[in-house]
């Protein structure tokens, strides 16, 4: 990786990090050392680039140069138009569970003040979004990473959400309440998959992606879990990986859960699946 040394006004500074890294990665990190936006930087491209400015540009662009996500770069990403806060301690906020967030909010003419729970919040934008977008709703976040939930609670506060947080695995420390709506963007990578060992992936925390040899371990927990935890009528809905909509969708019949369906993403791959738990179990 070449230097920036002998480089002194941003133009030719982002020049230089647009060969090491790419120009949207490049453009982003620059952002973020100078405050800028983009059309800032291009008018602003004849100034010189401060010695402090020019190190910290340089070594955010060699972590990046070395793999380190973007997102835990800069210490945000954003998600359903609104920025959270990241770090090593969560998972990196997909576009693709925007679609979750969707199919719950097509809940709302079903509950008046519905009960939510999300099962492993990380870095909380579930809950959070959930919370914000549908005000009436009391929504609960689990997660068994205190760091995670560090991470959550300091975004709730940040944009203005009301979210109760427990410290659980799964539905480990709940006690006998129940539910109108469970949402879960659970680990779903198989152990062995090559991915883990390629890209950002490398740098996110292994409990929050993969589970299991068929990457279903936590999602079969959860649903065989669930059924007492949802009032009548209540809906179950999962994230889960591109080939895994039919396992889990067997897995929520198996479970006594109706009306159970696939959804997909904009990618057209079916992504969310989920049904109706129409008949009360008791809790153990």
């Amino acid at each position: 990786m070449s230097s920036l040394e002998g480089l002194r006004t941003v133009a030719e500074s982002l020049a230089w990090a647009r060969a090491e890294i790419g120009a949207v990665d490049a453009r982003v990190l620059l952002c973020h050392v100078t405050g800028w936006n983009a059309a800032a930087l291009i008018a602003r491209g004849d100034r010189p680039l401060s010695g402090p400015l020019a190190v910290r540009y340089e070594a955010l662009v060699a972590r990046r140069h070395q793999g380190e996500p973007v997102a835990y770069l800069i210490g945000e990403r954003e998600f359903y138009d609104r920025l959270f806060r990241v770090t090593p301690a969560v998972l990196i906020p997909r576009p693709e569970t925007e679609l979750l967030v969707e199919l719950a909010l097509q809940q709302r003419g079903g509950f008046r003040q519905p009960r939510i729970l999300d099962l492993g919040t990380g870095s909380g934008i579930l809950a959070i979004t959930l919370a914000l977008e549908w005000p009436e709703s009391n929504v609960c976040a689990v997660d068994y990473s205190r760091d995670a939930l560090w991470v959550a609670m300091a975004n709730a506060a940040r944009l203005g959400a009301s979210v109760s947080f427990i410290e659980s695995d799964w539905f480990g420390a709940l006690s006998a309440d129940r539910f109108d709506l469970i949402v879960a963007n659970p680990p779903y990578v198989a152990l062995d998959d090559l991915h883990l060992q390629s890209g950002d992936v490398r740098f996110e925390p292994p409990g929050a992606l993969a589970s299991g040899q068929d990457g279903l371990d936590a999602i079969s927990q959860i649903v065989a879990a669930a059924p007492p935890y949802l009032e009548e009528g209540g809906w179950l809905l999962i994230e889960h990986g591109y080939d895994q909509a039919a396992a889990v969708r067997s897995r929520l019949v198996d479970a006594g859960f109706v009306g159970v369906e696939s959804w997909q993403d904009l990618a057209g791959i079916e992504r969310v699946s989920g049904g109706r738990r129409m008949h009360h179990e008791p809790l153990a």
